[in-house]
């Protein structure tokens, strides 16, 4: 089951908070509960990116895309994800997770987050290729940037990302049938 009280609690310590520039770092902490597990007893991967959500929400809360989304009817979807797991989270552990928006360019939003250990180690680190939609479909950065204030704002995209950019475009949709 999703975890939306978990959520709500991440909500309600954001809106706490000050607000933060679209460019801003959101940092919160989650606890590996028995129901994140795997069979192997840590961290279930699909469970890791239901966590990403209880730092992402927030994050779109505290530099005002929540309320920009809700006053224009808009929606926001994950169009893609590059995940990379690194070492493992075990029951109880807790975990400070990172959360920002790296870049943008014409379609889409970089997310870029990251779980570390107490140990100092990162355990986790994905990037999301994120859309705002409306009945149309995606809507352009240029107008969600204009919708919350930001006109003009420029983030350069760093190489390894618009190298991902790349491989997704080469990437063949609808993958193979065989």
């Amino acid at each position: 089951m999703y975890p939306f009280i978990r959520l709500a609690a991440q909500v309600m310590r954001a809106r706490r908070l000050p607000d933060l520039p679209l460019d801003g770092v959101h940092v919160s902490h989650h606890v590996c509960l028995p129901w994140d597990l795997d069979p192997f007893m840590e961290l279930n991967n699909g469970r890791t990116l239901t966590l990403y959500d209880l730092g992402r929400i927030p994050l779109a809360h505290r530099v005002g895309l929540i309320t920009m989304l809700r006053d224009n009817r808009w929606g926001l979807t994950m169009a893609g994800a590059c995940v990379r797991y690194r070492r493992r989270v075990r029951l109880f552990e807790r975990i400070e997770m990172r959360s920002r928006a790296l870049c943008w360019d014409g379609r889409f939003v970089y997310l870029e987050q990251s779980m570390w250990r107490r140990d100092g180690q990162c355990a986790g680190h994905i990037l999301y290729r994120a859309a705002v939609t409306d009945q149309d479909g995606i809507v352009g950065t240029d107008r969600v940037l204009a919708a919350l204030g930001q006109a003009g704002a420029t983030r350069p995209i760093p190489d390894w990302v618009a190298k991902w950019i790349a491989a997704e475009d080469a990437r063949p949709w609808p993958p193979m049938q065989d």
